[in-house]
């Protein structure tokens, strides 16, 4: 559902997403940072602060990008940081419009003072588990890689959203939907119902009860999730463009999903679960359910959000990809995130200390979520 000028430009760009939308700027303006709005159409380039009339046949390149004053107290210098979530949207295989992109991102770091700008595109590097018979390799994506090595851009070492995922074919009838799951998988999926999974499509009503199952989730699972107002922010902000779906037995929610559409493109970006129940697979229904409520929305993918970096039992994430391996997807494998660094002595400040107090506010986070859980 598009709602408004820079939706429905970004929508015709290749590969759009949910994290450049208006919506998502709306989200991370609630937290500190400001949204800008970059537009390359055939005149050149703009920078708006606010929305504007653009004209979607016109624009060859967007990008949303977030802007956060870095305080700098009894320092001349203003400082801030750059990043453009899964942007910018352009055809990374033109090679001159990549370069006029490049070039114009780079002269806006350096006169907003950024200490670095980040990027992480969808620029598909191959698809399949590297060393299978899986494996493919992107030409397109090699030559984007390089361009940025040899503009000194940074493989950054803050790696923000998922460098690799799994993308599921919604586009086809549901039997060849079930037919490419692994057979222990389709088999899942069929038991829910039978041992009386039901899911539904929640609302506002359930926004407490979700956040309160995903805090316990990230206790158990032992990663670290934001307060509760920032979720009932984000699923406000995208009434429309998202739903929460539950899994229940007996009427007692055991399993939910959170799901974003945008651009033809469904994600699955929040996940959560209780002990209860777990013996009738309720994850699965539920994502069998996503896969049809992606289709339902006139999407032709459903991206699972995230893959390992390395594929094999080394990797925290190594469990979570069999799961979604049995769905029967294909693994994408992207350029991840690289940092271009106008001010290198700030950036090595910045990449030494963050971290440290990263690691402080995780700890704290996690302290919060079990106390907020009366444990």
């Amino acid at each position: 559902m598009i709602h408004n000028p820079w939706n429905e430009t970004i929508s015709q760009l290749p590969n759009p997403h949910f994290l450049q939308t208006y919506e998502w700027g709306q989200v991370k303006a609630r937290y500190g940072w400001e949204p800008i709005y970059l537009v390359w159409d055939n005149t050149g380039f703009s920078v708006s602060l606010q929305l504007s009339n653009f004209q979607p046949s016109t624009v060859k390149a967007a990008a949303l990008v977030l802007k956060k004053t870095v305080p700098t107290r009894g320092l001349a210098a203003r400082l801030c940081i750059l990043y453009a979530p899964k942007g910018p949207l352009l055809d990374w295989g033109d090679e001159a419009l990549r370069t006029r992109v490049l070039d114009d991102l780079q002269r806006f770091a350096r006169q907003q003072g950024a200490i670095f700008l980040k990027l992480d595109p969808d620029v598909v590097l191959g698809t399949g588990v590297p060393g299978t018979e899986t494996d493919r390799a992107e030409a397109g994506g090699e030559a984007v890689r390089a361009d940025l090595v040899r503009r000194d851009w940074r493989f950054s070492e803050d790696q923000i959203q998922f460098k690799n995922t799994v993308i599921l074919d919604v586009s086809t009838s549901e039997e060849e939907m079930l037919a490419r799951m692994k057979q222990k998988t389709r088999y899942n999926v069929r038991l829910g119902p039978k041992k009386d999974v039901v899911v539904r499509v929640g609302n506002e009503s359930d926004w407490p009860m979700l956040y309160k199952m995903y805090a316990e989730t990230s206790v158990r699972d032992g990663f670290v999730i934001r307060d509760e107002g920032y979720y009932q922010t984000v699923w406000g902000l995208f009434k429309g463009m998202a739903e929460p779906l539950i899994a229940e037995v007996d009427g007692e929610p055991v399993a939910a999903v959170f799901l974003f559409a945008f651009g033809g493109r469904a994600y699955y970006v929040y996940g959560m679960s209780r002990e209860a129940h777990r013996e009738k697979m309720p994850t699965y229904l539920l994502q069998w359910e996503a896969m049809k409520w992606a289709k339902a929305r006139g999407c032709s993918s459903y991206d699972l959000w995230g893959a390992p970096d390395v594929f094999d039992e080394s990797d925290s994430m190594w469990g979570v990809f069999r799961f979604k391996d049995g769905l029967g997807g294909q693994v994408l494998r992207t350029l991840g995130a690289w940092d271009f660094v106008p001010n290198p002595f700030w950036y090595a400040m910045y990449t030494k200390l963050v971290p440290m107090l990263l690691g402080v506010m995780r700890s704290r986070g996690k302290a919060r979520t079990r106390q907020g859980l009366g444990g």
